[in-house]
């Protein structure tokens, strides 16, 4: 053992170097922030409460493929998925569930989506006396997203255009066999 490492031992040196931290910071002049009044800025990387996206023509991002459920290390999102009528190729999402007692903030969901209906706001005031009120569904989630991002993106081209139909007078084309009716 070193003669420095010796001293530094019987001296306490990790304790006399957070002493000298501490006396120096006592002297100076305390930040005081009036939190109510006046909000924190936020740096740009925070993540807030998640909020669900639309398009620019008020249609749901979200295609219900549960990707964010699986990725989610807490279970805090349920998505129970749906086909539209008539149309087999074109699924939403029906019923989507978020608990933000139990959600991490980490943002796997959003990074998950593949179709970019996923965000993450700089809302943080979500204290409530009664946890129930901070189990989300569809809507709610649609709503904080439509209050944090009013701009919204354009719905690209292929998405609930004829794509679907294309695809659907084609395989009537090739005569596969569609449903039977059993009698």
């Amino acid at each position: 053992m070193s003669l420095s490492a010796a001293l530094n031992k019987v001296f306490f040196g990790e304790i006399v170097k957070g002493l000298g931290l501490t006396f120096r910071h006592m002297f100076e002049k305390s930040v005081t922030q009036q939190y109510p009044h006046t909000k924190p800025r936020l740096p740009d990387g925070y993540r807030g409460i998640m909020s669900l996206l639309r398009y620019d023509d008020g249609t749901e991002r979200c295609v219900g493929c549960a990707l964010c459920e699986i990725a989610c290390p807490s279970g805090v999102i349920k998505v129970v998925s749906a086909e539209e009528p008539g149309r087999p190729l074109n699924r939403f999402a029906e019923t989507y569930t978020f608990d933000v007692t139990r959600c991490v903030f980490c943002g796997f969901c959003v990074d998950a989506c593949p179709v970019d209906a996923l965000a993450m706001t700089k809302e943080y005031e979500w204290a409530s006396e009664n946890k129930r009120t901070l189990f989300l569904d569809k809507e709610q989630l649609l709503a904080i997203g439509d209050r944090n991002f009013p701009n919204r993106g354009k719905k690209p081209a292929y998405l609930g255009s004829i794509e679907g139909d294309w695809y659907v007078e084609r395989v009537k084309a090739k005569s596969y066999p569609e449903e039977r009716e059993t009698a």
